[in-house]
């Protein structure tokens, strides 16, 4: 047997066929010693046995937030129609859409023009008429739009109210039966005030659709003849559609939020 130190200073007990399988340069002959009674620790000339531990680390990936997506429905149309109207229920919600559109037209203008005066909506006698139908409208000058209210000066009240809740932010002068309206200067709080007029809007347009929603759902469940697994289906599909025209309102009214935020 051979004593062997190694570079480091710790002996080891080999044998010379072991040693002679050894690298030369990384051990240097110290000592021969013979003694078969000694423990492997003290061949080894250690107090304590090595331990060795093996530890692996891994990167740490950023937390994500779990996304609470919705159940993708498929809708069947063919099915559908077995069961309810789909293009009347289409077409009512198509209806409240081109509400909203119209609605961002004739109460949302960033400046008051001619145009959208006319189509301004006021009751008389439990009906309801465009303005430019109880009067003759003209735009004075860059700053004045004259109303004359001549032909149906008993319009006039009325008149008066539904430009004040028109959003317009007008603020008509009466002088007999001609009305001068100041065109209002675009401020920031008028754009603002547009903008909430404009989400009231949507808020509408989205209840509208819901209403048409509701309403074909209900039938769906008046079908007794229905099993419990076909109905809820059915239903799933109704308001999917649904849910794709208020997406067609949210777009639109993003669209004129930031038209009215950022137009100068």
């Amino acid at each position: 047997m051979f004593v062997l130190r190694t570079l480091r200073g710790v002996s080891i007990t080999s044998s010379k066929s072991a040693y002679s399988s050894l690298p030369k340069k990384s051990f240097s002959l110290a000592s021969l010693t013979v003694n078969k009674n000694l423990s492997n620790n003290e061949r080894l000339n250690l107090t304590n046995p090595p331990i060795f531990s093996q530890f692996r680390t891994y990167a740490k990936g950023k937390d994500k937030k779990k996304e609470k997506g919705k159940t993708k429905v498929v809708v069947n149309e063919t099915q559908l129609t077995e069961y309810i109207n789909i293009d009347s229920m289409k077409k009512q919600m198509e209806r409240v859409i081109e509400q909203l559109k119209d609605d961002f037209i004739k109460h949302l203008s960033l400046r008051s023009t001619t145009g959208s005066i006319e189509t301004i909506p006021v009751s008389l006698d439990g009906k309801e008429h465009t303005l430019q139908e109880l009067a003759q409208i003209v735009r004075k000058n860059t700053k004045t739009i004259v109303i004359n209210m001549a032909l149906f000066p008993q319009a006039i009240p009325a008149a008066l109210k539904a430009m004040e809740k028109s959003g317009m932010n007008l603020n008509p002068q009466q002088d007999g039966t001609t009305l001068y309206v100041p065109i209002p200067k675009v401020t920031k709080e008028h754009r603002e005030s547009l903008t909430k007029n404009a989400k009231q809007l949507f808020v509408k347009c989205k209840d509208g659709i819901r209403d048409v929603q509701i309403k074909y759902v209900k039938q769906v469940k008046k079908k007794g003849d229905l099993s419990q697994d076909i109905g809820r289906n059915i239903e799933a599909q109704v308001i999917s559609i649904a849910d794709g025209y208020i997406t067609q309102g949210e777009k639109i009214f993003e669209s004129k939020c930031q038209e009215l935020i950022g137009k100068e």
